[in-house]
């Protein structure tokens, strides 16, 4: 959920860019590359209860095990490519190696940080930039959507289920699809609302406010189970389900029962779909830091290598586990494929 601490964290790093362009004036190439880790997050930065969150657990895992220092930046609302490559370049600048950037948003600034900054170790999260100092951390979303799907389409009452993404792109299809698959597999009977907290646009990853206004008007046509992957502006949708009796939300990108920021929310999140955006994160820091042998090229967390998953926790799911346990054999084995986009 937004927070003004976050709009202050990103005006800290404007001003911090600021000194170092007037300070520096040149290339980190020709500086030391020990600074620590650079983390630039998306919209809504840490303490979004989602994605960022979970990319902030596995840059907090690295810290303490490789005892590194490090720097977080936060992308602001109506950041232009152009402002995200100073926060990229101001990172680089300052020796942080590696830079991972949290989001599809960051492709174009990153493209560019990476042909620049060459001696810097890049990742970013849920896109593809091509270059040989950038690893590509990408899930299959679609897949762990599927069963996401499954239950919903097992847990539903009125056969009304919905769907809420943060942006009409084509990473927020990958969950559409895949979650409109497993339902209609599962429960052909079952209907699907689609819906956008902001066409066009990254900004509705970090609006909770819209996100919850849109889950209530589902709520009002019957929906009881509603799949948010909308960053920030899901957590307005948890807080509208738990708001009316018999009805469930399911979480994303993290295990959002065990979030503290939704904890009063729990007993209505009937399961999270889990990208181990946090595992990825951090086997490539690790793989710089560590190892000695950065990763680069795409990194692909699929369901057979666990990097998508869903959770069992408050044990809502429990009755109909056995049914999801084979569906995501059939997945692994090759014997389902998951669409990996949303069809009208």
């Amino acid at each position: 959920m937004r927070r003004v601490s976050t709009i202050a964290v990103a005006g800290i790093a404007t001003a911090a860019l600021a000194f170092s362009v007037t300070a520096c004036g040149s290339s980190s190439e020709e500086g030391s590359k020990d600074a620590g880790i650079g983390l630039a997050y998306d919209v809504g930065g840490r303490g979004d209860h989602s994605f960022n969150d979970s990319a902030a657990k596995g840059y907090d895992k690295a810290l303490k095990d490789f005892d590194v220092k490090g720097k977080e930046l936060t992308a602001k609302d109506g950041d232009t490519d152009a402002d995200r490559y100073d926060k990229l370049a101001s990172l680089a600048e300052a020796g942080y190696n590696p830079v991972v950037g949290v989001g599809y948003a960051w492709t174009p600034s990153l493209t560019k940080a990476a042909k620049k900054y060459k001696d810097t170790d890049f990742a970013i999260v849920d896109s593809v930039v091509e270059a040989k100092n950038v690893a590509s951390l990408v899930s299959a979303e679609h897949e762990g959507s599927y069963l996401a799907g499954v239950a919903a389409g097992l847990k539903t009452k009125s056969n009304k289920v919905g769907f809420i993404g943060g942006t009409d792109s084509a990473l927020i299809k990958k969950f559409a699809g895949g979650f409109q698959q497993g339902l209609k597999d599962t429960n052909p009977k079952a209907s699907l609302d689609v819906q956008w907290v902001q066409v066009g646009s990254a900004k509705g990853f970090g609006m909770p406010d819209r996100g919850k206004d849109i889950a209530e008007g589902m709520l009002s046509n019957k929906v009881d189970v509603i799949f948010s992957a909308a960053g920030g502006s899901g957590a307005g949708a948890i807080e509208a389900t738990a708001g009316k009796k018999g009805t469930w939300s399911i979480g994303v990108d993290g295990d959002q029962y065990y979030d503290k920021g939704l904890a009063q929310y729990k007993n209505t999140i009937l399961t999270s779909m889990v990208k181990t955006v946090d595992g990825s994160v951090y086997d490539f820091i690790k793989s710089v830091i560590k190892d000695k042998k950065p990763e680069s090229g795409v990194q692909s967390y699929d369901l057979k290598r666990g990097g998508v998953s869903l959770s069992y926790s408050g044990g809502f799911i429990n009755d109909i586990k056995p049914k999801i346990e084979a569906a995501k054999k059939k997945i692994v084995d090759g014997q389902i494929k998951v669409n990996d986009t949303y069809k009208d």
